[in-house]
């Protein structure tokens, strides 16, 4: 029997992550984790409930609920970057950032210290082992999660269990209502790691501060003024504000480009512009799963967000530890402080963040 830490948030997904883990023998801790301090002025509190049903939770399995709060660590390493990147000009994805340092890190430096042998939560992903630990897609493909964990050491999956990886989300669902669970039915949050479900562009302007500017066409006219480039991404529709144009198409606007320089956000008409499509892009902090860099050229697939289907593609070194990624086909809105993840069939082999797009 092995002494396994499960990281408990409240939802459906660690739930049943917890109950495999005790049918299957093990001596099984809960552990809720609060990393974010909701003492702010948004008026926004969901960590509250979720603890409730973690408690209930805990109750129904029969299992020790631990809480902690990495509020620190997550402010310092994560917030704090992800703000950087947003004051660059660059969309960063925090959650990626928060798995690494934070749940498989700070957290996984807390449950050994507990005594635990391994750490588990409701990541839908697998793993295999060949020799070295390798990071494979979950057989659930609408809820696969291996492009926020590509940035994992082999150290922290040694020690990484994802008891739901081969499940699908419905018969998680359907083990829940079976067991009693009273979050059976319960919401997938799709909000920020950790900060929850707010209205973005009103949260960022809590630390970032407006900078409106002009909003431009490729030909150079100005048709209307944007709130700060921070506030908007590559490919973004709603939110512009630009209304009927004069001579224009009648097709919607959409963001193609942020020149930061001079703060003019560039806007094109049409979902399929050719301003919004590129064929190659160039990633840097490049990580690779296996811990060392795969022969290149490489032949692999590639995604640029997460759950967008795979496309081929080439990867061939850089300078100074970039690669430049060819795509059999342009991509949409390839928008840099993204994350580019690679993959040979199953097996996530690791990505790096987008520099920007050729």
């Amino acid at each position: 029997m092995s002494h396994i830490v499960v990281g408990l948030s409240g939802g459906v997904d660690s739930a049943v992550a917890a109950l495999l883990l005790k049918q299957a023998g093990h001596r099984v801790t809960a552990v809720f984790m609060k990393n974010w301090d909701e003492d702010d002025d948004t008026g926004y509190c969901p960590a509250a409930a979720d603890l409730d049903d973690a408690r209930r939770l805990c109750d129904i399995l029969d299992i020790e609920l631990k809480t902690v709060s990495f509020s620190p660590e997550y402010w310092e390493r994560v917030f704090t970057r992800f703000l950087d990147e947003y004051r660059a000009g660059h969309t960063p994805n925090p959650d990626i950032v928060c798995n690494r340092e934070i749940k498989f890190r700070a957290f996984l430096d807390y449950c050994l210290d507990l005594g635990a042998e391994a750490m588990a939560t409701g990541h839908y992903a697998q793993l295999g082992n060949n020799g070295r630990i390798s990071l494979l897609r979950a057989a659930d493909s609408s809820k696969d999660q291996t492009y926020f964990l590509h940035t994992l050491e082999q150290s922290q999956l040694a020690r990484a269990l994802f008891p739901v990886g081969h499940l699908d989300k419905q018969r998680v669902r359907e083990i829940a209502k079976e067991n009693g669970f009273p979050n059976h039915a319960k919401k997938d949050s799709t909000g920020i790691c950790f900060i929850g479900e707010r209205r973005f562009s009103d949260f960022l302007a809590h630390y970032l501060p407006k900078q409106p500017g002009e909003i431009r066409t490729l030909d150079d006219t100005v048709i209307g003024e944007h709130q700060g480039l921070v506030f908007y991404t590559l490919g973004q529709r709603q939110g512009l504000g630009i209304g009927g144009q004069k001579e224009a198409s009648g097709e919607p606007w959409y963001v193609a480009r942020k020149e930061t320089d001079t703060n003019v956000l560039r806007v094109v008409q049409g979902v399929n512009h050719p301003a919004l499509f590129s064929r190659q892009l160039i990633a840097g902090q490049l990580h690779w799963i296996s811990g060392h860099s795969p022969e290149m050229p490489l032949s692999c697939t590639a995604r640029i967000r997460h759950l967008q289907e795979d496309r081929p593609c080439m990867v061939t070194a850089g300078h100074g530890g970039e690669c430049v990624v060819d795509f059999r086909q342009p991509q949409r809105a390839v928008t840099p402080g993204q994350s580019v993840v690679f993959y040979s069939g199953a097996v996530c082999l690791g990505g790096g963040i987008i520099e920007q797009p050729l």
